[in-house]
């Protein structure tokens, strides 16, 4: 009987975990396999080259980031217009995909394919959250500003380093997606 090899979804998850930690130049082969505790030929029982290994991450990185989501949403019978938790869930409910996420939009400024695949995860994350607010505002272009910033609150949140005085950033996050999920016109808190 042969030696048990990784499997391909540990080879993955270190390559995540090190883009999360370092960016995309510190997903290297011989790295992840020392991280693993392994020889670096069984990757290539797995993988043709590192490219292959980094178009899989981004799989990974995409289906945890919006199937997964829309799936659990689904099972949980979230109310689409819950915009509070459509968003939460929707954008970066996972602490560990924070950093993959924001490493993935670094490593976007430098490579064209990776700037695609993120419009794309965007793009899904925007029609999810223009569908929700649809549901109480009918007014397009208030519908598209409310959508951009409940996903600018959630993504540059991670970028800000101001204070907040007499409040957390999570109670500031939670109470602008409650103003952004407010019916136009509505003065109720």
């Amino acid at each position: 009987m042969g030696a048990l090899r990784t499997p391909r979804e540990k080879w993955v998850e270190a390559g995540l975990r090190a883009l999360a930690e370092g960016g995309v130049e510190a997903v290297r082969v011989e790295a992840l396999a020392k991280a693993l505790g392994v020889t670096k030929g069984g990757f290539y029982g797995y993988f043709a080259d590192r490219g292959a290994l980094l178009t899989e991450m981004l799989d990974a990185w995409e289906r945890e980031s919006i199937d997964d989501v829309l799936e659990r949403i689904e099972q949980e019978g979230t109310d689409p217009r819950d915009l509070d938790e459509l968003a939460r869930q929707f954008t970066f409910s996972l602490d560990h995909l924070i950093p993959i996420d924001l490493a993935v939009r670094d490593w976007a400024r430098r490579d064209q394919a990776v700037a695609e695949r993120l419009r794309r995860v965007d793009n899904r994350r925007m029609q999810l959250l223009r569908d929700a607010i649809s549901t109480f505002c009918s007014d397009p272009d208030e519908v598209e500003a409310r959508s951009l910033l409940a996903i600018c609150a959630a993504i540059g949140s991670h970028f800000l380093a101001a204070d907040h005085p007499g409040r957390t950033r999570a109670e500031v996050i939670a109470h602008a997606g409650v103003i952004l999920s407010r019916p136009p016109g509505d003065a109720g808190r």
